[in-house]
């Protein structure tokens, strides 16, 4: 497994502070990012889950803790807009340019707003899926959000 990808040349070019952790992907895990957690010994709320979601019918990055659903409705408000859906898979892996299951904020074909639960902020250091299955970059949540030019929003049910 290659420790380099679009996700991690975007960190590299942005000067911020990360670590590369690998882990055993389970495709068949019933919560990607609880099974995360889990093979990285982290508690669920540091390791973050990526989501493609549409808000009025556009496309946005939702990065939340792997132990929390996303409020459609908190979702919908965080970007101003009255509805909100998760995307297709198909259609977050044309946008991204990743596969489902190692999509990163970070490095994605195409820039869209992105949102990171407000509560993650609080944390010394939070994993972010790293742009491939199995792989996790360790950062300072403040980073991510500086890096991805988010907004920190209470975004969980």
């Amino acid at each position: 497994m290659s420790k380099t990808t679009r996700a991690t040349q975007v960190l590299t070019q942005a000067k911020v502070a990360f670590t590369v952790h690998a882990y055993d992907y389970d495709p068949n895990a019933e919560r990607v990012g609880m099974q995360a957690a889990e093979a990285l010994g982290e508690e669920p709320h540091r390791v973050l889950k990526t989501l493609m979601a549409e808000v009025d019918g556009k496309p946005v990055c939702v990065v939340v803790p792997s132990d929390h659903e996303v409020s459609m409705k908190k979702l919908a408000g965080a970007f101003g807009g009255k509805s909100a859906n998760m995307m297709k898979p198909a259609d977050a892996e044309r946008l991204t340019g990743y596969h489902v299951g190692g999509i990163s904020p970070f490095g994605q074909k195409k820039t869209v707003p992105t949102a990171i639960e407000a509560q993650a902020m609080i944390e010394t250091h939070v994993y972010i899926n790293g742009g491939q299955r199995g792989l996790q970059v360790r950062l300072n949540p403040q980073d991510a959000l500086m890096v991805l030019k988010a907004k920190a929003a209470p975004l969980i049910a």
